[in-house]
């Protein structure tokens, strides 16, 4: 507001100083001009850095959210093996051994690390995709296969051959799907 009035009061000497300028006086009316110009010049000039030093700081605090958000993306993705190794060992153990009592213990040790594991990744905003019985997404599955079937539309999901997670908004890892066809 201050700097209105200023320039409302600057532009009201310069008049005054034109009116009282003689016709010898014409070149200092006209060096008066090219000041105002680049006094205007120069106010631009400082309204667009302004403007640009704004973007830049708006990006870096976004880069710098992402970076907080998205830190542990190679971790997770590290953990991420951990965790189907750790599914592959409890589906290869038979029905027959889950009830022998010497191998339970194990069983419900190997069970609660799994459910841990995915305690972890909610707290760390981890989520599997989902895939059985979906059509295919390309942004979220990896097709690796197709399998003649009348049963389903092409292009549904038929089997997941490995899960696939997003972290937050974005993709961890894709899944690994086979995919349905029409039959030949």
């Amino acid at each position: 507001m201050s700097e209105d009035k200023d320039n409302i009061e600057n532009t009201e000497v310069v008049d005054a100083l034109l009116e009282d300028a003689a016709p010898a006086g014409d070149a200092v009316a006209e060096k008066i001009v090219a000041l105002e110009a680049e006094l205007a010049t120069a106010k631009q000039d400082i309204l667009y850095a302004h403007a640009d030093t704004q973007n830049v700081r708006r990006r870096l605090e976004k880069e710098l959210a992402d970076a907080r958000s998205y830190a542990s993306t190679a971790f997770a993705r590290d953990i991420l093996s951990v965790a189907d190794n750790l599914s592959r060992a409890l589906a290869a153990i038979p029905a027959e051994l889950r009830e022998d009592e010497k191998f339970k213990g194990l069983v419900v040790g190997l069970e609660a690390t799994g459910r841990e594991i995915e305690k972890v990744f909610a707290s760390h905003g981890i989520s599997r995709i989902a895939a059985k019985g979906l059509p295919l997404d390309p942004h979220q599955h990896q097709a690796m296969l197709e399998i003649p079937s009348a049963d389903v539309e092409p292009g549904t999901v038929l089997q997941e051959l490995q899960a696939g997670y997003m972290i937050k908004d974005r993709l961890l890892r894709a899944a690994m799907v086979a995919v349905a066809k029409k039959p030949d």
